[in-house]
């Protein structure tokens, strides 16, 4: 299950509050990517800035800032599933724990 997407992001209009600095001192910025079986103007996929639950819910308009295409697949893309993190608890006995954080790191 792969593919190759090329894409193209307009930087200059990003906006700044929205960057993230990491513990590590990287900054990151966090978008969504859509993909579409239809292409328009020879793309398929779109980008834009990661929205809250809130800001889904009252139904606030995306801030697109980018857009691309699929170059290739193997066909089999499947739905990515949440990794789980296996910790040691007091009594040696391993137990897991579900990923639940949307940051990138």
């Amino acid at each position: 299950m792969s593919a190759i997407i090329n894409a193209s992001i307009e930087v200059s209009g990003l906006p700044k509050e929205k960057f993230v600095k990491a513990k590590n001192g990287k900054i990151y910025y966090n978008f969504t990517v859509g993909i579409n079986e239809e292409t328009r103007y020879g793309n398929n996929c779109s980008f834009w800035d990661s929205q809250s639950e809130e800001e889904r819910l009252a139904k606030k308009p995306r801030n697109f800032i980018g857009n691309g295409k699929v170059v290739w697949t193997d066909g089999k893309i499947i739905l990515a599933e949440k990794e789980e993190k296996v910790i040691a608890d007091s009594t040696s006995k391993s137990s897991t724990i579900e990923e639940d954080d949307d940051l990138p790191f």
